[in-house]
């Protein structure tokens, strides 16, 4: 099997390059953490393809939406009659991974129910067969897990054991997004197009300068699944030409810098304009307007699944504009009372979208600047995430 190879010369693949190696000199369990869609499994098996353990299986689970019963029977398997619906015994992924290594996928979304029962086989490695009243039987398998959640929110929540979590944080290795690692992009994507076309039998596009500019703009919220996506896309349109910026999908065009880096010029300057609000931010400020709050009005929809992550980072980015960078000024406008401040915040880390408020308050400062001291050199400030 050929070892995944991590594309790219950013500082920060070639900093996960040295992670990943020095994780795989041991078999130390290991958490990797990471956006959705940012390679977090890529990285898992490239430990595995590289430790001790490479002519080994390696078996991976996604462990989100599935109910802690059946999570369970599916890592320890279960015997015949142990409860409605096993017809026969059934061996677990812990088996099949006997002497390699077993990928644990969104860790973060495991009911605390079956992390009692994670936390027991990560101390002592033994393994009790759902229904099986026998002895446990002891295993040798690599724990390696991942998350795209912030645990320690979690573990303050009580959404999350502590002792599990330091249980499995042996090594961590944290995969960047790939808006902070924008060297990649032209790499990855020659690869991605090359892959599609070898696909789809069909010719690999070029891309044009100010396509590519774009495309390494972009803020890439899907990370490198994304990038792969659009590629895929360009490949199947069959352009005759070099692709240009007007040629790439919508949402490449219509939102290029939205957050954080990018909200602010190309430089971090203030003074760009200011990209149009989404209907969906839109329709949420006319419902505060009315007299309704977060909760009712983000969080509820949130949790139902009715908005996404984007929509929420996509409010919270319109609402600091409005407060220059003021968090505590935004809860009011969401129609929040001071006491739900600390709540508010939680639920903003846990779901990766509390924006730093420094560019925010750089813009405020530096307008004010312009009017009385007519345009004077910007100075930089010190990063900060709430105010």
């Amino acid at each position: 099997m050929d070892q995944p190879t991590l594309l790219g010369n950013s500082p920060s693949t070639e900093a996960l390059r040295r992670q990943i190696e020095f994780a795989a000199r041991s078999n130390a369990k290991v958490l990797i953490v990471g956006e959705t869609g940012a390679g977090k499994e890529i990285v898992a098996r490239a430990i595995h393809e590289r430790s001790t353990r490479r002519a080994r299986p390696f078996v991976a689970i996604n462990c989100s939406g599935i109910p802690d019963t059946l999570l369970e029977s599916e890592l320890f398997g279960h015997a015949r009659g142990s409860f409605t619906g096993a017809y026969r015994d059934k061996q677990g992924l812990i088996r099949q991974a006997q002497g390699g290594t077993l990928f644990l996928d969104e860790l973060g979304e495991m009911g605390l129910r079956m992390q009692s029962v994670l936390l027991r086989f990560a101390e002592n490695g033994e393994l009790q067969t759902v229904g099986n009243d026998g002895p446990s039987v002891a295993s040798d398998v690599r724990l390696i897990c991942a998350t795209n959640r912030d645990l320690h929110t979690a573990m303050e929540n009580g959404a999350f054991r502590r002792d599990l979590y330091y249980r499995l944080n042996v090594v961590e290795i944290r995969v960047m997004p790939l808006r902070e690692r924008r060297l990649d992009i032209p790499v990855l994507l020659g690869h991605f197009l090359q892959r599609a076309a070898d696909a789809h039998a069909r010719p690999s596009p070029e891309l044009a300068a100010d396509a590519m500019e774009l495309l390494v703009q972009h803020r890439w919220p899907g990370n490198v699944r994304e990038l792969k996506n659009v590629a895929e896309r360009l490949v199947l349109a069959e352009f005759r030409r070099p692709i240009r910026a007007n040629d790439l999908p919508w949402e490449l065009r219509e939102s290029p810098r939205r957050f954080a880096d990018a909200n602010f010029g190309p430089a971090g300057t203030a003074g760009a304009a200011t990209p149009p609000e989404s209907a969906a931010t839109t329709a949420m400020w006319e419902r505060f307007a009315a007299g309704e709050d977060f909760w009712t009005v983000v969080y509820h929809p949130y949790k139902r699944r009715e908005l996404t992550r984007d929509d929420l980072s996509d409010l919270i980015d319109s609402g600091l504009r409005k407060t220059s960078g003021s968090y505590r000024a935004l809860i009011g406008l969401f129609n929040l009372p001071a006491t739900d401040y600390k709540r508010f915040h939680a639920f903003l880390t846990q779901h990766r979208c509390n924006l730093p408020v420094a560019p925010y308050r750089h813009r405020s400062d530096t307008a004010q600047e312009r009017t009385t001291t007519d345009m004077s050199p910007l100075r930089p400030k010190a990063a900060e995430k709430w105010g």
